[in-house]
């Protein structure tokens, strides 16, 4: 009997849990389902009842807008936005680690000075001018797809996690591997690295989501619409949608659409987040990989 009463508790917490963890997961997911219902309403229908959870007076305009006037412009960007994710996300991940695992080695010489001056660029930089003239004059990153990968390929906040998740590894298996022969390059490609997936992965998704994201450099650098990469296109969308409708600028060749306003920032949230959104359910299963990889036993 008690053991039945045990089994109805056990069942009965489980039980709210999984209610309590659906009902924050359904609050989660509400902003989502909203941003995604008035991308797809008339911009009649929300100026004159707000936002709703279902798409009121369903419409497309805003989709035919953003991609019936700018379809190829659109696919180009998402090309390069992808290069640069892919390509920086490899470098930035391949320089911080190597650093990393560098400096968690404690017989490094100068470790500390090396630490202390990742550190100091954390606290003090040279500015935004300095740092413009350097990028463009000195390393000629005008109008260049690296200007889109180098200024963000190396973070020192993110190499000090990594150091720490590689100083905890155990110095044994590093001394095992030294005592079979193995030089710190081939302990770092075959024992720290395997060890660290979770860490890497945490590390790799901020970089993926930062270069993603970036619309700043290009603004900076780039002038060529050839090398937009999606987020600064979209933005440039935007702009231009925000100045149409405050009437500092004539429509020009709206055509017959209703010009969005509102649900364009919409539409444009949710062609910017979508491959991210469908990219992590794949990727998550690598942290509990990652985490059980990276258990050792003493």
């Amino acid at each position: 009997m008690v053991e039945k009463n045990r089994l109805l508790g056990d069942k009965l917490v489980v039980g709210i849990a999984y209610v309590l963890i659906g009902l924050f997961a359904l609050i989660c997911l509400y902003p989502l389902i909203l941003t995604l219902s008035v991308s797809f309403s008339s911009e009649q229908a929300i100026a004159r009842k707000g936002y709703a959870i279902l798409p009121m007076s369903p419409s497309f305009d805003t989709y035919k807008y953003i991609f019936v006037n700018s379809g190829m412009k659109i696919l180009k960007s998402y090309g390069v936005t992808l290069f640069v994710t892919v390509v920086g996300t490899a470098g930035a991940l391949l320089i911080t680690s190597m650093i990393a695992f560098s400096l968690s080695i404690k017989k490094l010489k100068y470790r500390n000075v090396l630490a202390f001056i990742s550190n100091f660029t954390i606290i003090f930089s040279a500015g935004l001018i300095p740092w413009y003239m350097v990028s463009v004059n000195y390393y000629g990153l005008k109008n260049s797809i690296l200007a889109l990968i180098l200024p963000s390929i190396f973070s020192v906040w993110n190499m000090f996690l990594l150091r720490t998740y590689f100083g905890s590894i155990s110095p044994s298996l590093y001394e095992a591997a030294e005592m079979d022969g193995a030089n710190y390059f081939t302990i770092y490609v075959k024992v720290a690295l395997p060890l660290s997936k979770t860490a890497l992965l945490t590390v790799g998704l901020m970089y993926a989501l930062q270069y993603w994201n970036d619309w700043w450099h290009a603004l900076i650098f780039i002038n060529d619409r050839d090398l937009f990469p999606l987020q600064y296109y979209l933005y440039n969308i935007l702009s231009n949608v925000n100045a149409i409708s405050s009437g500092r600028i004539p429509s020009g060749a709206s055509g017959n659409i209703t010009l969005p306003a509102e649900t364009v920032k919409m539409a444009v949230t949710m062609i910017t987040i979508g491959p991210i959104i469908f990219l992590f359910p794949y990727i998550q299963k690598y942290f509990v990989q990652g985490i059980m990889t990276g258990a050792v036993k003493e």
